[in-house]
């Protein structure tokens, strides 16, 4: 599978504001993927998924769906996780009915918590998530993403021990978020996390990547806000030169404040 790149949402340069118009967008600018934005809320309804199916295969533009925001899987208080699970469920469920392969979400924070004890109810939580979508004979990918502040649950170590450990689980990998949090920029360190994802998952997963990317700006505390790659100190070209050298697939997708642009310009460099 080639590696597609795509926009996070609908493009700038849409005719409509609607999912569908999005997606033609999408086809019409020459790049070949476009995730769904729940991230505040699963604003696409079962009646409207079908319609955005369609168009996405009329278009041959491979769909993603990024979750809500408002998920905490190493929360403390029952309702709250058992809210994040249904969001998580839901945004999975409507993404699925639209023919989306993926759902990338921010798993949680560490809170009170040791790194080991999240890292042991974010698992557990995620599981249940997994054991209710195949219930309902849902097979869409699961992706936690790596983080991009210390104090959330999400380096690329625990998300790679997640996808290696339960079944319909892989990695989300946010370049942005990783250049953030542990100043991944070099040639060497887009390598070593490929190196990392193939000797975690095996040689097939970097055929089935779902990746971020965009610009960061960020304290010593994290991520602060996503910028232009451009205007941003994220060493790009080598960045996608990894991916060449390790000649993966799946989705690249512009989380930049010029999604289009940044998408198309990456492109350009494959």
């Amino acid at each position: 599978m080639k590696l597609r790149f795509g926009t996070a949402g609908i493009p700038s340069c849409s005719k409509g504001f609607g999912t569908e118009d999005g997606i033609r967008a999408v086809n019409e600018l020459g790049l070949d993927a476009m995730e769904l934005e729940f991230v505040h809320s699963v604003n696409i309804s079962e009646w409207l998924a079908p319609k955005v199916k369609k168009a996405a295969s009329d278009n041959n533009i491979f769909l993603t769906c990024h979750g809500q925001y408002y998920i905490n899987l190493n929360a403390a208080e029952e309702k709250k996780l058992e809210a994040s699970k249904k969001r998580l469920l839901k945004a999975a469920h409507i993404a699925n009915l639209c023919g989306a392969t993926s759902v990338a979400f921010h798993p949680g924070f560490y809170l009170k918590s040791s790194k080991e004890e999240a890292y042991r109810n974010v698992k557990k939580a995620i599981e249940e998530v997994v054991e209710k979508l195949k219930q309902g004979n849902n097979g869409i990918w699961i992706r936690p993403e790596t983080t991009g502040r210390h104090s959330q649950f999400g380096n690329l170590k625990e998300v790679l021990q997640l996808s290696h450990e339960l079944e319909q689980v892989m990695p989300c990998i946010d370049y942005a978020h990783m250049m953030a949090r542990e100043g991944i920029n070099s040639k060497q360190q887009f390598a070593g996390i490929l190196e990392d994802v193939e000797k975690t998952l095996g040689k097939t997963a970097l055929g089935n990547m779902h990746i971020q990317f965009s610009g960061v700006n960020f304290s010593e505390k994290g991520e602060l806000n996503h910028m232009t790659l451009e205007d941003s100190d994220l060493n790009y070209e080598e960045m996608v030169n990894s991916w060449k050298d390790f000649e993966i697939g799946g989705v690249a997708i512009s989380e930049s404040p010029n999604i289009e642009k940044d998408a198309l310009l990456l492109k350009g460099l494959m």
